[in-house]
């Protein structure tokens, strides 16, 4: 390796695995070079949150980087770690500086089977990863009174193309609700050129793919928000990228988002259906749970500058975390651990024109895969398999039987 993979290391039992993983998985084969971060909860709370920009920053950089899980602090993490502030979540920082799309995909098994049992093929979630709830405004009402959203043009005249305000016109208003007594409020934006931009990586996802895109919004409750979406997303569609969807056999559909889950519990799957940020943080769950469990999702996040992340899509596995700092070996699952370092190993290899890097990456999630099938695997997925009988593991012995095969 030439260039180096930006490397992200995490929280608790996801960090012991990431460390495991590297020394048994992919050191001995490798002559790796990462540019290492460390965005576990005390550095960020140390550095006060500048190592997770910094990270995000890297990435456009260096154009590759895999992630470990990582801990978005609350209340009881607060006092837990005794940290100095609530800091956002990395995810959601690092999201807003690549300004990327979000693609999660499970890891399909052929010995377990989906606990909806009309699907046949994967369903790829792709997420949009700007906005929303993640970067909404939030306030605690005290009491009675008027909460307004409110709209100041900037002094050089800017504004969004095809904005309602005149450039440096008077402020306008818009009434949120007239408060009988204390409350809560909050307040969303998006931009159109991040809309824009998801509705392109969806497309050439699904083109890469041969995936057709379903994407659905509530444009009839949320006409002006999610209208927005629905006309973006089809005017890029119509004006870049219709052509050659028709030509690959890629078709578009656009549905209201209830009407969406309806039609998903009932197809056969092998779909991208692109989410809005907290749809696709939902459903992402709910399609890797229901393919057979959360550590089984692949999670890569797209850049329209070119740059990539992949990480593991599950959290930091707490309580296994607890039991192995009381010197216990658990079961956890590291299969999207793994997927996030190949997936990284893969595109650095394509990227920087190193083709036995993502050989080696390949041949790693075959045998992650192979051992799996031949019925060695964590204890999450041992009871999921149809016909067993299957051996659980603890990580230790996973990963073991993994090296050895791969070896």
């Amino acid at each position: 390796m030439a260039v180096p993979l930006v490397e992200m290391d995490g929280d608790e039992m996801t960090r012991v695995l990431w460390a495991l993983v590297k020394e048994k998985l992919i050191l001995p084969w490798v002559d790796l070079k990462t540019e290492y971060y460390d965005l576990g909860l005390e550095n960020r709370d140390a550095t006060k949150d500048r190592v997770t920009g910094e990270a995000g920053r890297a990435i456009l950089r260096l154009g590759v980087g895999v992630k470990c899980a990582t801990i978005t602090a609350n209340t009881a993490r607060k006092a837990e770690y005794g940290l100095r502030a609530l800091y956002p979540s990395p995810n959601a920082t690092i999201r807003a500086i690549l300004d990327g799309t979000v693609f999660r995909k499970p890891i399909a098994l052929s010995c377990i089977k989906p606990s909806v049992s009309t699907w046949k093929k994967p369903i790829v979630i792709g997420r949009h990863a700007y906005g929303d709830l993640y970067k909404a405004a939030e306030m605690a009402v005290p009491g009675p009174g008027r909460v307004e959203l409110v709209y100041t043009p900037a002094a050089d005249g800017g504004g969004a193309p095809g904005g309602s305000g005149a450039p440096g016109g008077s402020a306008q208003r818009v009434l949120v609700a007239e408060m009988p007594g204390p409350g809560v409020v909050q307040g969303m934006h998006n931009l159109d050129d991040s809309i824009a931009n998801f509705a392109r990586c969806c497309f050439r996802y699904a083109l890469d793919e041969g995936l057709p895109v379903w994407f659905g919004a509530k444009d009839t409750i949320s006409k002006t928000y999610d209208g927005r979406f629905k006309a973006i997303f089809q005017h890029i569609y119509d004006t870049e990228f219709k052509a050659s969807c028709e030509k690959a056999g890629v078709s578009y559909f656009y549905t209201l988002i209830d009407d969406a889950v309806a039609r998903v519990v009932k197809g056969d799957g092998g779909f991208l259906w692109a989410c809005k940020n907290y749809d696709g943080d939902v459903m992402s769950d709910l399609v890797a749970s229901a393919s057979g469990s959360l550590a089984m999702m692949t999670s890569v996040l797209v850049s329209p500058a070119g740059a990539f992340e992949y990480e593991a899509a599950h959290g930091t596995v707490q309580q296994h975390y607890y039991r192995w700092k009381r010197g216990e070996r658990t079961s956890t699952n590291p299969a999207a651990l793994i997927f996030a370092w190949t997936g990284a190993l893969v595109k650095r290899g394509e990227m920087d024109g190193l083709p036995e890097l993502a050989a080696f990456a390949r041949s790693l999630e075959t045998a992650t895969l192979a051992t799996m099938e031949a019925g060695r695997m964590t204890g999450d997925l041992a009871r999921l398999v149809e016909p067993g009988p299957v051996t659980a593991l603890d990580s230790w012995e996973f990963i073991n039987a993994i090296a050895a095969r791969l070896g």
